[in-house]
């Protein structure tokens, strides 16, 4: 297994995923599913902005790993919220496709992630995760995010109303909350004016 930087090539992987967590889960709060046409854009529009999106792939037999079948789960982040006042907060997601839960995927793709976060100088990680999603609460708690808020049926899905759980990560406690590096240069790479808010 390896982590890549997602490319458009990855987009029909990350749509199977996509959807079927769409269609199958409460991971994702949406009930449409999309096509892979989408899924390259929305990856374009990410990059456009700064921000990660990050592929777990198999590239056993000498495949490419940009085959549908060769994406085992994706990571990215975007913006926590549109107001300057957050800038240095983003949320994230982690979703790993079906029946490869449990071996590390997730753990890997969180913890690359992670550091990519802290290199372009983000503060603060935040995950929304449906709060009876025991599996990605505590695979957040391991990489060492402690949940902070919970919203009690704030979403529905499957005739159900969800409770939407709060897990943060502070990447460094402490210190002044200067100009944020995407505004003072090129470093971090995140751009943020104009922000949009892409759909996860």
């Amino acid at each position: 297994m390896q982590i890549l930087d997602a490319t458009a090539a990855h987009a029909p992987g990350i749509t199977v995923i996509y959807n079927h967590a769409v269609q199958h889960t409460t991971a994702i709060w949406n009930e449409r599913t999309v096509d892979a046409c989408d899924r390259r854009a929305w990856i374009a529009d990410r990059h456009d902005h700064g921000f990660p999106v990050l592929v777990a792939v198999d590239r056993a037999d000498g495949g490419t790993g940009e085959g549908a079948d060769d994406v085992l789960g994706y990571a990215t982040y975007g913006p926590w919220r549109p107001h300057d006042g957050y800038r240095h907060t983003v949320e994230h997601s982690v979703y790993v496709r079906e029946g490869l839960q449990g071996r590390g995927t997730g753990t890997a793709l969180l913890g690359a992630l992670v550091d990519r976060a802290r290199a372009q100088g983000i503060h603060v990680m935040i995950a929304g995760v449906d709060a009876s999603n025991e599996g990605s609460v505590r695979l957040h708690e391991r990489l060492g995010f402690e949940q902070t808020g919970l919203l009690r049926e704030v979403g529905t899905k499957f005739g159900d109303w969800l409770d939407l759980a709060f897990l943060q990560l502070i990447l460094e406690p402490g210190g002044a909350a200067g100009p944020s590096a995407a505004i003072q240069g090129e470093s971090s790479g995140i751009r943020t004016a104009p922000v949009t808010l892409p759909r996860a």
